[in-house]
């Protein structure tokens, strides 16, 4: 991933590389290589880029070698959520080494009347998010007239979450918009579309799709039905180290408070986050996330689009994603500028025809494992495995049972039904077709009945025989 690109070997300012060497980089990543170069000559760049790639330094050196400390707008930068412009600013702020450049952060769900003094005071650079900005420019805080570069990462993300309107409202009114930086993992043909609209003769910087969108990092996936995700889940967190950091995807805000709930009950930390906490508390968690404080944090796809620490060792798909790209994006969470880590996936039946589309599309390697055993010393769950037949089951709900008896036993499909329903003290409803053979049999029983079925085989006799039955 690293290249034998010094930055050093670039024209860049003394307090840029000062800020270079205060992060530890050394070598430019193969997108900043590539990118870096052609944006300090002004031109509009299309990169794809994932997350962990090193893409903010690639718009970012640029953009702050382009500007200077007047406390006048001169660039903009666009990302889809505010976890994200926090971490984009961050990273610039430490770019610009002692250079006295401002860079002001701009996104909803926090103090609007902090960020227009701010932006009063006189600020270089803008992050921020669309919402924000056009608020901004409305209320005269923001004047868009201003700044000759503009900048758009995650344009993928962007364009899923609804933003592109908001993004072409920003860009009509950038009358002095000189050069336009656009960064995306994937390009979806209506992101192509409206860059041509609005760039001039962009050069396109498409490093190897595979090596920038797929991290080396170990994959595993856990055929596992809805009811032990949680199981599966408590296994994987209790093999973890103390110098590992985990987030758990999840589909719906629904099923990360569920979940939270549900661990933390059982004794393991873990914290939860999405959409509908607050600024403050979103906020609050990343931090602690960042600085170690939390190990585990549970979260939908968007609430962790600006989550940036290097340590996250482990990534779990607890819900396989609706769509492609997401498994890209979560997976790229884990294994950052080449770091050692694991993605797992907790694969029910549902979930199965999902996970071998986006197997066959990226051409993944992902390796199916049975869930971890217990580490050493640890003799029991802390989340308790429980019966679950629904992955067995058919459309109906119903599971085949099949029957091992003694050659010669008087049996028949009625005389099966009677005596089960009787055991089982159930109406004949739950029991399904049963279909004979010399010395064995298949029996249909309703997920709900099954563990009663095998129980009753395991109790009784059926005319004086002992009948074995197995899922």
């Amino acid at each position: 991933m690293f290249t034998n690109q010094r930055f050093d070997n670039w024209n860049l300012k003394p307090t840029t590389l000062s800020g270079l060497q205060s992060l530890g980089w050394e070598h430019a990543t193969q997108v900043q290589k590539d990118t870096v170069p052609i944006a300090l000559t002004g031109k509009d760049v299309i990169g794809q880029a994932r997350t962990g790639s090193g893409k903010t330094g690639a718009f970012g050196i640029p953009i702050i070698e382009a500007c200077q400390p007047v406390g006048k707008l001169q660039a903009l930068v666009l990302t889809p959520t505010r976890e994200l412009a926090n971490q984009v600013s961050e990273e610039m702020v430490a770019v610009k080494g002692d250079s006295p450049i401002t860079i002001a952060t701009v996104y909803g769900g926090t103090d609007l009347e902090k960020q227009a003094r701010k932006l009063s005071d006189g600020v270089d650079i803008i992050v921020g998010t669309p919402g924000r900005v056009m608020d901004m420019t409305k209320r005269k805080f923001i004047d868009l007239s201003s700044p000759s570069i503009f900048c758009l990462d995650e344009a993928d993300r962007m364009l899923d979450m609804g933003f592109f309107p908001d993004i072409m409202w920003v860009i009509e009114r950038m009358s002095n918009r000189r050069q336009t930086l656009l960064f995306s993992a994937t390009f979806p043909q209506e992101i192509l579309d409206a860059a041509y609209e609005f760039m001039d003769d962009p050069e396109f910087v498409l490093t190897n799709s595979e090596e920038l969108d797929i991290p080396p990092i170990e994959m595993y996936s856990i055929n596992v039905g809805r009811a032990n995700k949680l199981w599966a889940l408590s296994r994987i967190l209790a093999n973890t180290t103390d110098d590992d950091q985990a987030i758990v995807f999840c589909n719906t805000k629904r099923m990360v408070d569920l979940s939270v709930q549900k661990l933390s009950r059982a004794g393991l930390e873990v914290s939860g986050l999405h959409g509908d906490l607050s600024q403050n508390q979103r906020e609050k968690i990343l931090q602690s996330f960042k600085d170690g404080g939390v190990k585990s944090i549970i979260a939908t796809d968007v609430a962790a689009r600006g989550i940036d620490v290097d340590g996250i060792t482990y990534v779990v798909n607890y819900d396989v994603p609706d769509d492609m790209d997401s498994f890209i994006h979560r997976v790229g969470r884990t294994g950052r500028i080449g770091r050692e880590g694991q993605a797992w996936s907790l694969v029910s039946k549902s979930d199965s025809g999902q996970l071998a589309r986006i197997v066959a599309t990226y051409g993944l390697n992902i390796l199916q494992v049975e869930v971890p055993e217990l580490p050493t010393g640890e003799g029991k769950d802390l989340i308790s495995y429980k019966d679950d037949f629904m992955e067995s089951a058919d459309v109906f709900g119903f599971v085949p049972l099949t029957l091992t008896y003694p050659s010669g036993l008087k049996i028949s499909s009625r005389s099966i039904s009677k005596w089960l329903a009787k055991k089982m003290s159930c109406d004949e409803m739950a029991i399904g077709q049963v279909t004979l053979l010399d010395d064995s049999a298949t029996v249909n029983i309703h997920s709900s009945k099954v563990s009663l079925a095998l129980k009753a085989f395991e109790k009784y006799e059926f005319g004086g025989q002992k009948i074995t039955a197995a899922v």
